[in-house]
């Protein structure tokens, strides 16, 4: 018995992902000047607030040390600032300046263009098959908080 690797549908999940993650990185890597880890935790700061790196860790499924990294990188462009918590001083609370605010709100147009453009090329009835699909995967492999939120976006 033998497995063809490109056949196998967590392989193609990946290179189909990695494709499309370098697709969409050309934006804010040329633009800003950012790597996937800076966008991702720059992404989630802009949608949600304050989190802290743990936070971040978790709903970017990145490893704490690249996170770690991106809040440093984002941090000497001063696009973000790190308060340690009142209550809690193991913690720091990481929010985005106003400069990294203005920065997210010219880019966010950007990128939902280009996810608007992918899902163009897809045709109507694909983009349709491809939600549904995603929504009944991430609803049998994901925690139920993020399968609702993805369900809500598709």
């Amino acid at each position: 018995m033998n497995l063809v690797l490109e056949e196998f549908l967590p392989y193609r999940f990946n290179r189909l992902a990695e494709a499309l993650s370098r697709n969409a990185s050309v934006t804010y890597k040329s633009e800003y000047g950012m790597t996937r880890p800076e966008w991702r935790a720059f992404a989630l700061l802009g949608q949600k607030g304050t989190m802290t790196a743990t936070e971040i860790s978790y709903y970017s499924t990145m490893h704490k040390t690249k996170v770690s990294r991106a809040i440093f990188a984002l941090e000497q462009k001063r696009w973000l600032v790190r308060e340690v918590d009142e209550n809690d001083r193991r913690l720091e609370r990481i929010t985005l300046t106003a400069t990294g605010k203005r920065a997210y709100e010219k880019l966010v147009p950007k990128m939902q263009q280009i996810e608007k453009e992918m899902i163009a090329r897809l045709g109507t009835e694909n983009s349709a098959a491809l939600f549904k699909g995603l929504a009944a995967l991430e609803e049998l492999y994901l925690d139920r908080e993020t399968a609702a939120r993805a369900r809500k976006a598709g």
